[in-house]
């Protein structure tokens, strides 16, 4: 999977995930389609779905032995640092530390990683 097909596949697991556990209607901004994402943030999700590609192969395809919440965690630590390489001073929310996400959140970025990790694991057998 090229990098921008998994930017692409970030993003897909981000609206599940929103529309799976954001409380209440969310913002037009968190559901926006791919078409409509900003290119800084398709770059910000390629590069995060490559980090997650490649520790998933790395690993051996041994991820799945991680809790939720550190698969969680993995997601928004490198989004975090995405955030500081596009903007110099990016909003709060963009670079929250994992306790101060909401529970949506957090949720939303272990579903993605769950997806990426399945696109991303090595053939068994």
């Amino acid at each position: 999977m090229s990098q921008t097909e998994g930017a692409r596949l970030f993003r897909e697991a981000w609206i599940a995930g929103v529309h799976r556990h954001f409380p209440g209607e969310p913002k037009p901004g968190y559901v926006t389609p791919w078409e409509g994402t900003p290119q800084w943030e398709r770059e910000a999700a390629g590069s995060v779905y490559e980090q997650v590609r490649q520790f998933v192969q790395l690993s051996g395809g041994r991820t799945s032995r991680l809790t939720r919440e550190q698969r969680g965690r993995f997601i928004a630590t490198c989004w975090t640092a995405q955030m500081f390489r596009h903007f110099d001073d990016p909003k709060p929310g963009y670079v929250a530390d994992w306790p101060d996400l909401p529970v949506w959140q957090q949720e939303t970025d272990a579903d993605i990683f769950d997806a990426i990790e399945r696109a991303a694991a090595p053939p068994t057998g």
